[in-house]
């Protein structure tokens, strides 16, 4: 594991899922919940305030990050569902990583808040037909995507955060 940043490497925006693909992300985000809260099961406060590399999150930030992350990509979905290719809003995450509520809230309340929104996200995403994944939203900063990116996006995000953690738990024999 050469890169602490990226443990399972960087995410490439070239590309789309494609039918045969989506019910695997899909699978991937109804499980990253369950991922999260295993990947910190039975850690100290000490190694929940630990880096996940030199320079990085602490693990209690990355477990407070996915929800957040997450509830915005949910609210993104069921914009560019409903909306003719809506703008949306993005959020600097390392300000938001460092508010009192991240640094003070048990971690138990964003593994509980993940497990819900994914049940709720993995509902709706469910429901979709093939051509809804072709639904268009415009980020700032990385221009016109289709839902199917973005669903490769998250799947790949919550794979991404959790290997923070269990790499970490590794190097340190945690």
């Amino acid at each position: 594991m050469s890169d602490l940043h990226y443990p399972i490497g960087k995410f490439i925006i070239e590309g789309e899922a494609n039918g045969a693909q989506r019910p695997e992300l899909i699978q991937q985000i109804a499980e990253a919940p369950a991922n999260l809260r295993a990947a910190v099961k039975g850690l100290s406060e000490q190694q929940l305030d630990t880096p996940y590399r030199p320079g990085g999150w602490t693990v209690r930030q990355v477990v407070h990050h996915v929800p957040d992350s997450h509830l915005n990509a949910y609210v993104r979905f069921k914009l560019a569902l409903t909306e003719e290719e809506p703008t949306i809003k993005p959020y600097d995450e390392k300000l938001w990583a460092e508010l009192h509520d991240v640094r003070n809230t048990p971690v138990e309340v964003s593994l509980q808040l993940l497990e819900a929104l994914h049940k709720r996200w993995v509902i709706l995403l469910q429901s979709l037909k093939p051509e809804d994944f072709a639904c268009t939203l415009l980020h700032p900063e990385n221009g016109m995507m289709k839902l199917d990116t973005v669903l490769r996006h998250y799947a790949w995000h919550g794979r991404h955060h959790v290997a923070h953690i269990t790499s970490l738990r590794a190097r340190m024999g945690w």
